[in-house]
């Protein structure tokens, strides 16, 4: 219900976020220095990739090819459709270059909605990995263009180049009816334990807050973990879930976009910014066991910290900042990072890529 005082609430949580947008997402260089990471520190921009005449570019995976070439896989769809065709017209498409920075040549669709399938209406949220011989592309599909049939999936190959064999059924389902991860799961992440076990790290939150927008809020985002002793699973939801949890700082804090990997024997966690600190800048968390995560820090900055780019155009509500971040890695330690934003030649969406010095 909303009353006078819950309204007075809204009004002012409005308030300072906009503050904060003032502050940080203008010039992202005041931030207190007790908050921004070593690793933000690190990162040198590169610049824009795989902007596509007609097409939104979205959530860019790289990963080396067994030919020395720097493979990404990525989301795409006709611009016709605007910003929210990722969630009904998406699909995962291929493109190859000599070098981290581009230029990227494209090469095929790797996964193309299936009719008839879980995954009829939308392919998004490419994650690669490379495990015991073979390559592993998880993802997110839908079979019916809402959020309500988001699920996360996986294919597989021998080649980087397909034929990729996907799973017929979901690898990860909803919870339980009324649980906090009962709408859908989407945006994974999948990190290959010490132990050998198979950790899948997925986004969810509940449909009745999101379908009633309790208190003026649709839902909130949390991030849970499901393990397997198989790749191809069955995946058991850990029992502590959820992992990341913003909703106890108010404010309608979410969580966004996780990607998680090692480093010098640590978990650490990349995720775009969701009013934790603002809606511009970029997260990291370190954990001693992949479960249990520490307060977030700044990882990147908005854009224009970076580089300054013209107006934002009044069909792109989120432009100036990175999102789905995603670490090519070479010999265990990260590389580069590679994000997508809004904007670019074509004015719709594409990649960006940040060295790691």
């Amino acid at each position: 219900m909303l009353t006078r005082r819950n309204f007075c609430k809204q009004i002012a949580a409005l308030s300072i976020a906009m503050k904060a947008a003032d502050i940080y997402g203008a010039d992202d260089s005041d931030y207190p220095p007790e908050a921004v990471s070593d690793f933000c520190k690190r990162l040198k921009p590169v610049g824009r990739i795989l902007e596509t005449e007609g097409y939104y570019v979205w959530c860019v995976a790289p990963i080396y090819g067994s030919d020395g070439k720097v493979h990404v896989f990525y989301s795409r769809w006709l611009d016709r459709y605007g910003m929210g065709g990722w969630l009904h017209k998406c699909e995962i498409a291929h493109a190859v270059s000599d070098r981290p920075e581009g230029p990227y040549t494209h090469e095929d669709v790797a996964l193309p909605p299936r009719p008839g399938y879980w995954d009829s209406t939308t392919c998004h949220n490419p994650h690669i990995q490379y495990l015991d011989g073979m390559y592993y592309l998880f993802y997110m599909g839908n079979s019916d263009g809402t959020v309500f049939t988001k699920r996360i999936g996986m294919a597989k190959s021998q080649s980087l180049y397909g034929p990729w064999e996907r799973t017929d059924h979901p690898l990860l389902d909803v919870g339980g009816r009324g649980a906090w991860d009962d709408c859908c799961t989407t945006n994974p992440s999948f990190l290959r334990h010490p132990n050998g076990e198979n950790w899948l790290y997925f986004k969810s939150w509940n449909e009745k807050d999101y379908r009633e927008q309790t208190s003026g809020i649709r839902a909130n985002r949390k991030y849970g973990l499901a393990t397997a002793r198989e790749i191809e699973g069955p995946y058991t939801r850990y029992g502590g879930n959820p992992i990341v949890d913003f909703s106890v700082y108010g404010g309608n804090r979410q969580v966004e976009d996780a990607y998680v990997y090692m480093e010098d024997g640590k978990y650490k966690m990349l995720m775009r910014d969701m009013g934790y600190f603002d809606h511009y800048a970029g997260l990291i968390f370190e954990s001693p066991d992949g479960m249990n995560w520490s307060k977030p820090k700044i990882a990147w900055y908005g854009a224009s910290k970076y580089f300054e780019e013209p107006p934002a155009p009044k069909h792109l509500s989120r432009y100036g900042r990175f999102e789905r971040p995603q670490l090519l890695m070479k010999n265990g330690r990260p590389q580069y990072l590679f994000n997508a934003m809004q904007g670019g030649k074509y004015m719709t969406a594409s990649g960006f890529v940040f060295l790691i010095t």
